[in-house]
């Protein structure tokens, strides 16, 4: 956890596979801690094809079955059923905007909003931003994509900047 928070959380991401990636592994969090899915995060990337979504995309019921057989990932079937139509969603959505990038950062007007919280229970579960992008992701398909995970994939992919004033990461991605 201390590694992931000083190295990648807050850090904006552009890159569509690192956000795809993010998006099955916040949805995949639902309801779990985040050091449950940072532990099995290599185990995803080895089970879900190093999050290409072209692949998941046509993921058929012999490779769900086998999903849900891996230890290494959260065995749940409507999670793993969600990857598999995320990624369809994804590949639709990249097709209309040209990337799920352009896309996906249209939430914050392209540039990450830099909150200055001083204590860690400031900071909101979810704003209004998330209730948007969640709203429109679950009218373009996508599953597990409620307000709460889409706040915590903004935070994760640096939409929003949620580190503490006092904390070096602000300082340091400001």
């Amino acid at each position: 956890m201390i590694r992931y928070h000083d190295q990648e959380w807050g850090v904006p991401v552009h890159d569509d596979r690192a956000l795809f990636e993010f998006l099955i592994l916040e949805g995949a969090q639902a309801g779990l801690s985040w050091s449950t899915i940072l532990n099995k995060r290599d185990n995803y990337r080895h089970a879900f094809d190093q999050f290409d979504a072209q692949r998941i995309a046509t993921y058929d019921k012999r490779k769900v079955k086998q999903l849900l057989a891996n230890p290494g990932i959260v065995r749940n079937k409507l999670k793993v059923a969600a990857a598999v139509e995320n990624a369809k969603s994804f590949l639709n959505v990249q097709e209309e905007f040209g990337s799920f990038d352009r896309y996906i950062w249209q939430f914050v007007g392209g540039k990450p909003r830099v909150n200055r919280w001083r204590l860690p229970r400031e900071i909101p579960a979810r704003t209004p931003e998330s209730d948007a992008m969640s709203k429109d992701l679950k009218k373009r398909g996508f599953k597990f994509v409620g307000s709460t995970i889409c706040y915590a994939f903004m935070q994760a992919v640096g939409m929003v900047d949620d580190h503490i004033v006092n904390c070096f990461r602000h300082r340091e991605l400001n």
